[in-house]
C-alpha cells in the first residue's frame, strides 16, 4: 500500500496511491484523517482503511501537489553508510579515513521536523550558502511505540524516500565546534513521493534484514550516484533499536538512513577529487531522486532569501561578579 498527503483544489488530504507508474491515482480518505493518524492506528487497521479508499473515486496524481507523505513527530537522521563517510569525512572536516567510533555503533542527529518539502517542490538555497548539495537516502516510518527495543521488537510502517539537503559550507563551520550539523541541515528535507507499506518491499530484503534496493540521483539529467540500500552498515531495525536505548521511539518517528555512497551526494565526490566536481548546486538544477519499490522524487532548486551576515561573538571580560556603579 501506497499512502500519500495531497493538496487538491485547496483542500489537504490523505489518500491511497493506486495504478500504474505511468498513470496513478490518488484515494482520498475521510476528511481530517492523516497518515500519521493511520500509521499510529496500525498496520492492520490503516491496511482496511487503505482498501475502502481505494475502492472509492480517485484523482490522478499529475492534478494534484504531493505534500510530504507525513507529519512526524521527530526525525533522526542517521550516518549508515560507510562509504559516504570516507568520501564527505574529507569534504566537510578536512580529514580523512573513516572514525574508528563509526562502527562501534549507529551514529544519528535530530533534524527538523518543520522543514520537510513535498516530492516536487521547489528548494531554495539557504541564506549564505555557496556550497549547496544533495543526498539521497531512504527513511523508514516507526510503527509502534517503545523503549529499549530489541530489532526483534522493533515493527516498520513503510519506507519513503529522503532527501536531505545540506549546506556544506555552513556545515563545515558549525562541525569545527564539535557540534552539529545544525543550520548547515534544517532548512529543507524532501520526503516522498509516499510511503510505501513496510510488506510491499518484503520480497527485497536479504537473510539479514537489509533492503537491496537500487538507489539512484542524477542532476539535470546526468546520473550523478548509484547505490544500493542494502550496503547500510545496520538495517533499519538495527537503528531503531538503537534509537530506542533507553529512550522512547513513537509511532510515526522518521529515521533516516543516511547517504548512500557511490556518489549518493557531491561532497562525497568532492572529497575523494579534491576538488569541488561537481560544481555545486545553483538555482536552476533539477535533482531527481528513484528508489526501486517507492518511487521518485523530483525538485528544483531556487535562489533563496538574502539576509544580513550574522553577528560574530563578541569579546567578553570574564568577570565572576557584578560590577558596581559607581557611587552619586
Amino acid at each position: 500500500m501506497r499512502l500519500a498527503t495531497f493538496e487538491h483544489r485547496g483542500i489537504v488530504a490523505a489518500g491511497v496511491v493506486t495504478g500504474p507508474p505511468e498513470r496513478p491515482l490518488v484515494h482520498p480518505r475521510p476528511a481530517g484523517i492523516t497518515v500519521l493518524d493511520l500509521v499510529r492506528s496500525g498496520r492492520a487497521a490503516a491496511t482496511a482503511a487503505g482498501a475502502a479508499a481505494a475502492a472509492g473515486p480517485g484523482v490522478p496524481i499529475a492534478d494534484v501537489r504531493l505534500l510530504p507523505p507525513l507529519n512526524p513527530p521527530t526525525v533522526r537522521d542517521f550516518v549508515a553508510f560507510e562509504e559516504h563517510v570516507e568520501g564527505v569525512v574529507a569534504s566537510v572536516d578536512g580529514d580523512s579515513g573513516v572514525a574508528p567510533e563509526w562502527y562501534e555503533a549507529p551514529t544519528f542527529y535530530f533534524t527538523n521536523p518543520y522543514a520537510l518539502i513535498g516530492a516536487h517542490d521547489d528548494v531554495a538555497i539557504p541564506p549564505g550558502c555557496r556550497r549547496f548539495d544533495f543526498e539521497l537516502e531512504v527513511a523508514a516510518v516507526v510503527g509502534r511505540a517503545g523503549s529499549s527495543l530489541t530489532p526483534e521488537q522493533v515493527e516498520i510502517f513503510g519506507y519513503t524516500i529522503m532527501n536531505d539537503w545540506s549546506a556544506r559550507d555552513l556545515q563545515s563551520r558549525e562541525m569545527k565546534v564539535k557540534l552539529g550539523p545544525a543550520k548547515g541541515k534544517d532548512f529543507a528535507s524532501t520526503l516522498g513521493p509516499w510511503l510505501v507499506t513496510a510488506d510491499e518491499l518484503e520480497p527485497y530484503l536479504d537473510a539479514d534484514g537489509f533492503l537491496a534496493l537500487e538507489m539512484t540521483v542524477s542532476v539535470n539529467g546526468t546520473v550523478i550516484g548509484r547505490d544500493l540500500l542494502s550496503n547500510m552498515g545496520w538495517p533499519f531495525a538495527e537503528l531503531v533499536a538503537y534509537a530506542s536505548r533507553g529512550a522512547r521511539v513513537g509511532a510515526g518517528d522518521l529515521l533516516g538512513s543516511g547517504t548512500c555512497g557511490n556518489g549518493g551526494c557531491l561532497a562525497e565526490l568532492w572529497g575523494r577529487r579534491g576538488r569541488l566536481d561537481p560544481a555545486p548546486l545553483q538555482p536552476g538544477d533539477v535533482v531527481e531522486m528513484t528508489v526501486e519499490g517507492i518511487g521518485t522524487i523530483r525538485n528544483t532548486v531556487v535562489a533563496g532569501i538574502d539576509l544580513p551576515p550574522v553577528t560574530p561573538a563578541r569579546p567578553r571580560p570574564r568577570r565572576r561578579t557584578r560590577a558596581v556603579p559607581a557611587a552619586r
